[in-house]
């Protein structure tokens, strides 16, 4: 069992991370939606989390790439809301419709203790930028218990600078989507302004803190940068200005994953660009063009 960043923090370090998060939240700069809006009394911002967490479900997850599932499980914890607004969403009663339970530090706390005590390799947060507060909030409870395990931040790409300094020493394992190799395109099919550049400034801060992505001598991600991109029809993800930038900026040694599960869902049909399946040949060409940039660690 790998041990996690946080621990070389002092406890007064870490809450010291918690104050600057939590009072973020009085006008809400989070993420990089930046709303504006006082959680702290009640309001609402676009991602419509407020004060507490929102978590939709919790458990071992198989799904996830190898890396963080091993032999028994990434620790998943998803979610309500969003911060994006995804005309694709997949899992759009969760992220859109905010399918879940309101939860208070200590039962955030718990459920890290409990995928932990259940062996998961990980604690995977996923879709976490709106709710980074509260996560911190809850790993200062939790760590103090005896948590140990690595923190995975399973995020959309669309985080603010602040917020990923304050993250700095706290997360291991940053898996960001870049869902977009465009910024009018992050616009229309997200609700995000400026999203390509946001998720670009994201990423290199994240890759600044934890670097190319470490497995252990049993294929376990310990510490790193893993990088998702779902292939979107009539290439409306940009893949080759994606696959550029982390070639050229980041590291020809990112683990990227291409993922080729898209189809029609929540406001897809609205769209007639979106509403198809991808074939089997935009998908190749995604796997060629990250070949050609030399990328070595392509996840397919």
């Amino acid at each position: 069992m790998s041990k996690a960043a946080y621990l070389k923090m002092t406890t007064r370090e870490l809450g010291e991370k918690v104050k600057r998060a939590v009072a973020m939240l009085e006008d809400c700069t989070v993420c990089a939606q930046a709303c504006r809006v006082n959680r702290l009394k009640g309001e609402l911002g676009i991602c419509r989390g407020g004060r507490r967490a929102v978590v939709s479900s919790y458990g071992p997850h198989f799904g996830e790439e190898a890396p963080l599932v091993g032999a028994r499980g990434s620790g998943t914890i998803f979610f309500a809301f969003c911060n994006l607004k995804c005309r694709f969403c997949q899992n759009c009663e969760i992220s859109q419709h905010g399918e879940g339970e309101v939860v208070s530090t200590s039962d955030l706390a718990e459920m890290m203790l409990e995928l932990q005590q259940g062996g998961c390799h990980n604690i995977n947060l996923v879709s976490p930028s709106h709710f980074v507060p509260q996560i911190l909030e809850a790993l200062l409870v939790a760590s103090a218990l005896g948590l140990r395990v690595p923190l995975v931040y399973n995020t959309g790409g669309y985080d603010a600078p602040e917020t990923l300094e304050i993250l700095d020493g706290v997360v291991d394992i940053y898996m960001p989507d870049i869902k977009f190799g465009d910024d009018d395109a992050g616009r229309k099919y997200a609700g995000a302004a400026g999203y390509f550049t946001v998720a670009k400034k994201a990423v290199k801060l994240m890759h600044g803190q934890v670097g190319d992505l470490v497995v252990d001598g049993k294929g376990i991600a310990v510490r790193g940068l893993l990088v998702r991109h779902l292939v979107l029809p009539g290439d409306l993800s940009g893949t080759e200005k994606v696959v550029r930038f982390l070639a050229e900026d980041i590291s020809k040694n990112t683990f990227l994953n291409i993922m080729a599960q898209y189809y029609p869902a929540h406001e897809a049909f609205e769209y007639p660009e979106l509403n198809r399946r991808i074939t089997g040949g935009e998908y190749r060409e995604a796997v060629k063009i990250a070949e050609r940039y030399d990328l070595s660690r392509v996840y397919r």
